[in-house]
């Protein structure tokens, strides 16, 4: 029997969060994550996670307290379900999503919701997955797909607002929230080659449920534009960021 543990207000200190484990330019992003934690386990927030030394856990909450642009009545939101390296192949990723579903079972939810995109997508959860256990995809916005687990009759559903996919500023605009400790590194680079580059950044923190809720796009933790529309979801280092800049 594989040992999980789930972290909570007491032990969240001492217990490593599996990502950026070891990798000293991400621990700034580490400590801002177990604070952005310590904020959502009050409100029903779980992060589950093996009790071993690895990248393997899995984390949702409540959809009407997460940051992301989806509604629904009584769901849960998986933010992200992440088993890696050798941990792979040995069903991990599959105890973990059960433990979820159960969970929002066992809380009466009305099901469970993931985002996730047609063809597979860094940082999003892999579609065909999730599919074998019941997902279907019940909206979208263009290559992006709202997948839910219904235990009911009713689905969640992406925000008016997040179907814009643009916005007025013309800058390059990246939208964040602390939910990914990778991010606080990201942002420090971004700026880096914005400075380099002399190119006009516009950096806008998600940091409460209502900005996250009226985001002009599909988010789960990073979003990023460029002359107005949305670009990509994906993480940016300085090279990333350089090459993502001359393909758009």
């Amino acid at each position: 029997m594989n040992e999980y543990i789930n972290l909570n207000l007491e032990n969240i200190c001492i217990e490593h969060i599996c990502c950026a484990i070891s990798d000293k330019k991400h621990q700034d992003g580490v400590r801002l994550k177990k604070e952005w934690l310590k904020e959502r386990i009050k409100d029903g927030h779980v992060f589950r996670k093996l009790n071993d030394r690895g990248k393997v856990f899995i984390e949702y909450a409540p959809l009407e307290k997460s940051f992301c642009p989806v509604s629904g009545n009584n769901f849960m939101y998986i933010y992200c379900l992440w088993v890696a390296g050798s941990f792979k192949g040995k069903g991990y990723g599959k105890e973990l999503l059960k433990y979820a579903i159960e969970d929002a079972k066992r809380q009466k939810k009305n099901g469970i919701c993931v985002i996730s995109s047609k063809k597979k997508k860094p940082y999003l959860s892999e579609k065909k997955f999730f599919e074998k256990f019941g997902f279907e995809t019940v909206d979208n916005i263009g290559e992006f797909e709202l997948l839910s687990l219904n235990f009911g009759k009713e689905s969640p559903y992406f925000n008016e607002t997040a179907k814009q996919m643009k916005i007025k500023n013309k800058d390059l605009t990246i939208y964040y929230s602390d939910e990914c400790p990778f991010i606080a590194n990201c942002i420090i680079e971004v700026k880096e080659f914005a400075k380099e580059n002399k190119i006009k950044i516009n950096i806008e923190k998600v940091d409460t449920v209502e900005k996250a809720k009226n985001l002009p796009c599909v988010f789960n933790n990073w979003a990023v534009f460029k002359d107005g529309k949305y670009i990509s979801n994906l993480l940016l280092n300085k090279n990333l960021a350089e090459k993502l800049f001359k393909e758009n």
